[in-house]
């Protein structure tokens, strides 16, 4: 419930600085989901890109991602590390599962299915993809009934 209206705050904001004030709760409401792993791979992972070492947070996200698929953040900052190793299709890639994840707890199940089916076209040995995506499709699905 706190994130739906965060997310809603998100779409409201009336400037930059809100906006970028309200991102950091909605980012604080996905950390304190996390598993004690998950947030200490997430911690790692982070001081690896403060510390300028993209690859080796890399590592950190993708065991992050491995244990926990659903988890936002560690797709979003995974993504930035494929940036700035110079990967901009892996990027891309997990930039559309952030969207997804987004699109499907926004409560936009249709959308969310095209963001999935359009991230395992590009990579069809996502961690977690299929299931996701047979989720979402079941949610898509009933929500068509």
């Amino acid at each position: 419930a706190e994130l739906d209206k965060a997310f809603d705050a998100l779409r409201t904001a009336p400037d930059e600085a809100g906006a970028t004030l309200v991102e950091g709760r909605i980012r604080q409401l996905w950390a304190s989901a996390a598993t004690p792993s998950v947030s200490l791979l997430m911690n790692r992972g982070m001081r690896n890109m403060q510390a300028n070492q993209p690859g080796d947070a890399l590592e950190d996200f993708d065991a992050a991602l491995t244990l926990a698929p659903e988890f936002p953040e560690a797709w979003l900052l995974r993504a930035e590390a494929h940036s700035r190793t110079g990967d901009p299709l892996a990027a891309a890639r997990d930039l559309q599962e952030v969207l997804s994840a987004l699109q499907d707890e926004a409560g936009d199940a249709a959308a969310a299915l095209r963001s999935a089916e359009a991230a395992l076209a590009i990579n069809p040995k996502m961690p977690g993809g299929e299931r996701r995506l047979r989720d979402i499709r079941r949610k898509a699905e009933g929500e068509a009934l």
